[in-house]
């Protein structure tokens, strides 16, 4: 590992703090760096409307350390900001503060960005590395990331099943989560901003798709039918899923979960819209009911964990292609 890989490691680390209270803004997070390799200033965007981790970074230097600044390098896990919005541009404060060298983690692909913070601090004279543990900055955001680039909310798949893949008995509820892997969907839940059902399981099952067994707010409550629109001006004559992602991405929505049922999944993963696939399988069988739904063939297989007794797998792409709408 290099010597910026592990400056930016430490990015993320404190960028990770922001996860609940950052949103709908990206979590990042930043370092300054004296030329001796000593840390003397770091940060993370902490609340939205806040300073952002830049800013934070720099007001956490001590008055005794600030001439240390002009050989220093300040490592950020996203693309300073070059424009005013609720606070002021990150890349002036930077160019203000006159540090040597920035090294930033991955470009911001929000349109007022896009390249620019960079660009102002490369035409301010300052040092400039762009992609370093860049993979790792993109995943940390995927969610901001995939609504800024695909201009639809990042969409993750999730049921559980039987061991012999069948997520219900003989067409009716069966419970097949654990109280642990509850309170883990609902830690899931809190960590997203929507949530959405079929019809028929909202019919069957009357699911609450709250966060009451977890500390956070409840995702936006969405029930998917074929028989009443679920926004004002939905076409019902027209596709569904298309005008779905439209309506979610101009309604500031960055994520999904879909949870159900069979049908619903089934046709998210047939139009390509997914990015992540989480299974809960629990070591029980029965002899008959509703299939689990047909697994991508590009889905690729990226962490199977024991938890309470029921295996928890997570999905991605293997391709790494991502459905626009």
């Amino acid at each position: 590992m290099t010597t910026d890989e592990q400056y930016m490691h430490r990015c993320l680390q404190l960028a990770r703090n922001g996860m609940q209270n950052a949103k709908p803004n990206p979590m990042v997070g930043a370092v300054i760096v004296a030329a001796n390799g000593r840390i003397i200033g770091e940060g993370y965007h902490v609340r939205c409307g806040e300073g952002h981790a830049e800013v934070n970074a720099f007001a956490s230097v001590k008055p005794e350390d600030e001439q240390l600044l002009p050989e220093a390098t300040i490592y950020v896990s996203l693309e300073p900001c070059s424009h005013y919005g609720k606070t002021p541009p990150c890349a002036d404060l930077i160019i203000k503060k006159g540090v040597k060298r920035c090294v930033v983690g991955c470009v911001d692909p929000f349109a007022k960005v896009m390249g620019r913070g960079i660009k102002k601090l490369q035409d301010a004279g300052i040092e400039v590395k762009v992609g370093v543990l860049e993979a790792e900055c993109r995943k940390l955001n995927k969610r901001f990331i995939t609504y800024n680039e695909h201009r639809r909310p990042y969409i993750l798949l999730k049921w559980a099943e039987t061991a012999n893949h069948y997520i219900d008995n003989h067409g009716k509820a069966l419970a097949i989560s654990t109280a642990y892997t509850r309170m883990l969907s609902h830690k899931l839940r809190a960590e997203n901003d929507a949530i959405l059902v079929g019809r028929v399981t909202d019919e069957r099952e009357k699911p609450q798709l709250n966060t009451r067994d977890w500390a956070g707010t409840s995702p936006r409550r969405i029930v998917l039918s074929s028989k009443q629109p679920v926004f004002e001006g939905m076409d019902m004559t027209q596709p569904a899923l298309p005008q779905l992602m439209q309506w979610l991405y101009e309604e500031k929505c960055q994520s999904l979960i879909v949870e159900g049922g069979r049908t619903t999944l089934q046709s998210f993963i047939d139009a390509g819209l997914w990015d992540e696939i989480r299974i809960e399988t629990a070591p029980i069988t029965v002899d008959d009911g509703t299939v689990a739904p047909e697994m991508p063939k590009e889905a690729k297989l990226v962490s199977r964990k024991d938890c309470d007794g029921n295996i928890i797998s997570l999905w991605e792409r293997s391709n790494g292609r991502v459905m626009d709408v």
